[in-house]
């Protein structure tokens, strides 16, 4: 593969480090003190209680309904998660896997909404070729160690 500057991993490394930046993004302007009180969980019920599919309803109810503060320190502290360990590059594949599943939950309950859809396409389309990419194999702790070759 020819590149300018880089090499492909490292172009790679690149994507995963601004993908792990953007976790990190998401995960600092939440205003902690609200989202912790349960605000994003409320805003979150409101919309899987007028979701047109039963199974997000039902899924949400059962799932995080009866416990709106523990999924809220979730939700938080997995974006932080995950922004760390993309920066980096720690379980890389992990956080991967973990970040795409978070933005297809949220593809799932905002379905109807599609103007919400661009940030979580992208994060989703960069989680998928660092992944196959194994953007972990340069600047970071998993290459340092030697994991997931």
């Amino acid at each position: 593969m020819d590149t300018i500057w880089l090499t492909g991993a490292q172009w790679l490394a690149v994507l995963r480090i601004g993908l792990g930046l953007w976790w990190l993004e998401s995960w600092r302007h939440k205003d902690k003190k609200t989202w912790f009180e349960g605000g994003g969980i409320t805003w979150a019920a409101d919309i899987a209680a007028k979701h047109k599919w039963t199974a997000v309803r039902s899924g949400f109810d059962v799932v995080v309904a009866p416990r709106p503060r523990t999924m809220a320190y979730v939700v938080a502290y997995a974006e932080l998660a995950l922004g760390l360990g993309l920066i980096l590059g720690f379980l890389t594949p992990v956080a991967l896997v973990g970040g795409l599943l978070l933005n297809v939950l949220y593809f799932t309950l905002m379905i109807h909404d599609w103007a919400e859809q661009g940030q979580n396409s992208m994060m989703a389309l960069i989680s998928v070729a660092a992944l196959f990419g194994m953007s972990w194999q340069d600047w970071s702790v998993d290459g340092a160690l030697g994991l997931f070759q």
